[in-house]
């Protein structure tokens, strides 16, 4: 068994080498690290307070004692009062940012004077301090990979996978960071850790993944691009290769960038009655710091301009704040004035409301033309929202100058539309020497280039592709519906008459002549009757339980939506749309105004609400964000720009969710390459894909599992099981199963997914016995889609299917060995067998490591036998059920000694110590597991049980208890120096006696002390 497959060599020490590189103070206890941890005081508390109380009288000289045991108590997790993880979380963010406010006389009196935990403007002024292995005790113990302190705070932790060994590291990194948070259903963890924390990240050797406290594991992305460092130059400033771990390491904690994110790039918001903690994403992070770069670097004022092109669902919003908070801690331009322009009401809405959840100080929104000039016109350092349209003058011809001030930053979003028209004149006419950065959700026209003519080059883009490469957007689909109904100019004629043949030829003649434009045709009612049929069999068969949207003509088609849905009891809809005070009818009925908008929105992005589909015409087509959403029925003629924002809608990330879809019911991707072709290529390379394109992939797929098949009768489940005893053929197995059955997902109901159906089926099967057969959690079908999940679902519980063995443990006797009488073939028997030893073994192996790891040993030389055909699967049955009879005594081996639990790992450490010391003496491999007594040492049975007991080593084992007894009984011994060094002292003057350990007295006093952290309870 090679043991740098394990995941501290694989990952987590690689990790704690590049802290150390990156200047770190690191403590490695798994590499013998003789070091006394740094002081807490007990493993309940989190805080190093020795190191917080240092920091805090470098960076506060002046601080008397008792303002610093005060400041220390201010961000104590035991001191914060606060009902949930979360609001702790931000409370105590706020002071680490912010700072907090102590009052002291420092000789003039008694005053308010700033306390700083942390120095963001001189890095090297504080302690950076890395440690692994830090066991915390909450309502269970826990004890994270690595946990990343500054100043004594714990502001970092991350969770090491073994990348060989578990199908999905990632994965199984997040499940435990969640339940160490306490973040799942039920009571678990050890929350207060996180209080502090900053930065959560997954790491499993050549990747990485990083959220914030709280997170879903959809959260969790990679960190790509280290700008403004190379990835060359990451491997220069490290030594270690550019993967993906190394990467995300060095760009998140480098002490500068580690304090600069904290402080520049963390923003919480309230969504609904829950708080939400985000964090940039590299591509916001490389854009802030490229639009500093060149407002620093200007030569001019209007050098520092620049455009902004992050694609539609990539966080543009929150890249527009984490710049404006950069620009407002920013020396160099004193305190500036931030101008955010956007070009319709509720852009406007929604953007300073994101400001102002976001904790931004004081944004002004401006309500009037006049206003938003006493706005520009009042004390510089204002954050002022805005919309283009108050930038209008009736009174003058010309927009007057309304400040020459060129510590002006304007920040135009959706700078593509009317940022280079009329009213952008007068706003530049108004601010002459500021600087504008026009931020836009779509690519720039190829021809006119008219954004980049207004605002400069870009700065940073971030392309469709990128964004749905990095899984921050899903792709989008397309497909196009009822072909008969679409609405132009070839089937106009046609479907005027198809909804009109119940009138006579005069009436229709009447009709044309007034109403039979496109628009009129589109939302007649017959027509709209069709539809809604198709949607709502559309929606039952591959959309549900998400949501949809309708895009209408009009308002009154709208309204003619919702009537006809109802009538045919479709899902709950509600029409979004305006009103004004001519209106009537149903128009009027239906039309809301700002707050009722809100609720249904709120309700709409619930995904346990009712209301399923939102109708509109001209709302929330733009700027509205709903991840629950996936599906838009599209009856409306859009193109270009506008159609690349509106189909934006659903390609948003949510659970259960692999892709968005557009289905289009006027024909407008009939002209799709026509309406993309103004962009550059590149920039919209798979912006929308047909869902017929899907299908070579889905053959490529299906062809891809069922190669592992061949040869084999699928049929026969047995068989079929036994193709994936080795843990590689499985993990290949999950991820080829995984494809075929997503491509699946997104091809259903159609047709032609139905020659893939009965092997779905029967590879669902398969699938769900590989998992039980091998105690192979990681073996799951989440991700698989709705609809093949529950096809799978359906046709497996409605088989017998008698190869599905429940994990029962092998110490539960009875139950175990009745299972595996049930199995007649020895091979499907040495295979339940060797997988219940293995799943037992990785459950108990740190309660006696020596042992369990010897067993684990034997186990992998006794399947590499086996595989090498040194033995039949008779024989390799025979020597697991040796190793199974020794999990099953152990506790009475212990007894039979005298020995608890711990006193029993003891022995079974010193045995091992003194087997290898012995293996060394004699120069080869022993034999036997069992130990050659050396004279005078005798052995004896006890009661004829087989166990052999080694006199000496029992003897020094009790000594050594002895020995430590009464320091173990210390409270808080775990965390006392000077405790441990006392221990430390009496287990070598112990080992002294005996010379087979002479030679390795720190090793082995090591390993003990970390057997003792682990199980000791004295």
């Amino acid at each position: 068994m090679q043991r740098n497959w394990d995941e501290y060599h694989q990952a987590e020490k690689p990790a704690l080498d590049l802290f150390e590189k990156l200047g770190y103070d690191v403590y490695d206890f798994h590499a013998d690290d003789e070091r006394d941890r740094p002081l807490r005081e007990s493993e309940h508390h989190v805080i190093l307070q020795e190191e917080l109380r240092d920091a805090l009288k470098r960076i506060n000289p002046w601080i008397n004692e008792n303002n610093l045991n005060k400041a220390v108590n201010k961000i104590r997790p035991a001191r914060i009062k606060a009902t949930d993880l979360m609001e702790a979380n931000e409370i105590i963010y706020q002071r680490l940012v912010k700072h907090i406010s102590l009052t002291q006389d420092l000789g003039q009196g008694k005053k308010n004077q700033t306390v700083k935990y942390i120095d963001y403007d001189n890095p090297e002024n504080n302690q950076f301090t890395v440690m692994n292995q830090f066991a915390v005790k909450g309502r269970d113990r826990i004890k994270p990979d690595i946990v990343v302190f500054v100043n004594g705070i714990p502001l970092a932790v991350i969770e090491c996978k073994n990348k060989t060994t578990i199908n999905e590291p990632e994965e199984e990194a997040i499940t435990q960071l969640r339940r160490y948070q306490n973040v799942r259903d039920g009571e678990e963890g050890a929350e207060h850790l996180f209080y502090p924390n900053q930065i959560l990240v997954t790491a499993w050797g050549n990747s990485a993944s990083a959220a914030t406290v709280g997170a879903p594991a959809r959260v969790y992305k990679p960190w790509k691009d280290p700008y403004p460092y190379s990835k060359e130059e990451v491997t220069e400033i490290t030594g270690f290769s550019p993967n993906l771990q190394n990467i995300l390491l060095f760009s998140l904690f480098k002490k500068d960038r580690f304090l600069d994110y904290i402080r520049n790039f963390i923003v919480f918001e309230r969504e609904g009655n829950s708080m939400v903690k985000m964090a940039a994403r590299y591509q916001q992070y490389r854009a802030v710091v490229k639009a500093m770069e060149r407002i620093k670097n200007a030569d001019s004022p209007d050098d520092r301009s620049g455009t902004v092109w992050h694609t539609q669902g990539s966080g543009k919003s929150l890249t527009m704040l984490f710049l404006a908070l950069k620009l407002k801690r920013f020396k160099e331009i004193g305190n500036p004035t931030i101008l955010i322009v956007t070009d319709r009401v509720d852009l406007d809405e929604q953007i300073t409301g994101t400001f102002k959840r976001c904790g931004f100080p004081n944004p002004k929104r401006a309500e009037s033309v006049e206003n938003l000039k006493e706005l520009l016109t009042s004390d510089v350092g204002r954050t002022v929202m805005t919309t283009i349209h108050k930038f209008q003058d009736e009174e003058r011809e010309k927009y007057p100058v309304l400040s020459e001030d060129e510590s002006i930053f304007v920040m135009a979003d959706e700078a593509h539309r009317t940022q280079f028209k009329e009213l952008a004149a007068n706003m530049r006419r108004a601010l002459p020497n500021a600087a504008y950065l026009g931020f836009t959700g779509t690519p720039i026209d190829k021809e006119s280039k008219s954004t980049l003519r207004t605002f400069g080059d870009y700065i940073d883009t971030y392309t469709i592709e990128e964004s749905v490469d990095d899984e921050t957007t899903l792709p989008i689909k397309y497909e196009s519906r009822l072909a008969e109904l679409h609405l132009e100019d070839s089937y106009l004629d046609e479907s005027f008459e198809r909804v009109f043949s119940d009138y006579s030829e005069e009436e229709k003649k009447k009709i044309k002549e007034k109403y039979a434009t496109e628009r009129d045709i589109a939302q007649a009612p017959k027509r709209i009757r069709g539809i809604c049929h198709d949607i709502i069999d559309h929606y039952e068969k591959k959309i549900k339980p998400l949501k949809g949207q309708i895009v209408t003509v009009s308002r009154r088609a709208a309204v003619r939506y919702k009537k006809i849905l109802d009538e045919l009891n479709g899902p709950e809809s509600v029409p979004v749309i305006s009103g004004d005070n001519n209106d009537e009818g149903l128009i009027k009925k239906y039309s809301v105004d700002n707050a009722e908008k809100s609720e249904i929105v709120s309700r709409f992005k619930d995904y346990r609400s009712s209301l399923k589909f939102v109708i509109v015409c001209n709302m929330l087509i733009t700027g509205f964000d709903a991840p629950v959403e996936q599906v838009m029925y599209l009856d409306k003629p859009l193109k270009e720009h506008n159609l690349l924002q509106a189909i934006a809608r659903v390609n948003r990330p949510f659970p259960d969710k692999n892709y968005g879809l557009v289905v289009d019911y006027y024909g407008v991707f009939d002209d799709l390459q026509k309406a993309l072709a103004i962009f550059s290529s590149k920039d919209v390379e798979n912006a929308v894909t047909p869902i017929r394109d899907e299908k070579p992939r889905l053959e490529s797929n299906y062809r891809a599992v069922m190669k592992l098949f061949e040869g084999v009768d699928m049929d026969d489940l047995d068989a079929c099981v036994k193709l994936f005893e080795d843990e590689e053929k499985r993990a290949e197995f999950k991820n080829k199963f995984k494809a075929f059955s997503k491509s699946m997902d997104i091809i259903m109901p159609a047709p032609i997914a139905d020659p893939y159906r009965k092997d779905l089926k029967k590879l669902g099967k398969i699938y769900r016995a590989v998992r039980n057969t091998y105690r192979d959690d990681s073996i799951n079908i989440k991700g698989a889609g709705k609809k093949v999940r529950k096809l799978i679902d359906n046709h497996v519980s409605s088989q017998n299917i008698k190869r599905l063995y429940g994990p029962v443990s092998i110490l539960d006797e009875q139950e175990f060995d009745e299972v595996m009488e049930e199995i007649e073939d020895e091979e499907a028997k040495a295979i339940e067998m060797e997988h219940a030893i293995k799943k037992e073994l990785s459950v108990r192996m740190e309660e006696n490591p020596a042992l369990y790891q010897s067993l684990s040993e034997r186990l992998e030389e006794i399947i590499e036998r086996r595989k090498e055909k040194q033995m039949s699967f008779c024989e390799q049955l025979e020597e697991m059920e040796e190793i199974v009879v020794e999990m099953r005594t152990v506790k009475t081996k212990a007894e039979k000694l005298g020995f608890n639990q711990q006193e029993y790992a003891l022995y079974e450490l010193l045995l091992q110590e003194q087997k290898t010391e012995k293996e060394k003496e004699e120069g080869k491999e022993k034999e036997s597991d069992n130990i050659k007594l050396s004279e005078p040492t005798k052995a004896y049975t006890a009661e004829g049980d087989g166990l052999n007991i080694d006199e000496k080593m029992k003897k020094l084992t009790e000594n050594i208890m002895d020995s430590i007894e009464e320091y173990t009984e210390i409270d808080l011994w775990k965390e006392k120096s000077e405790v441990q060094k006392k221990m430390r002292k009496e287990i070598k003057i112990n080992l002294c006696e005996y010379e087979e350990f002479k030679s390795k007295l720190d090793g082995i006093t090591t390993q003990i002390m970390k057997l003792a952290r682990k199980v000791f309870v004295l």
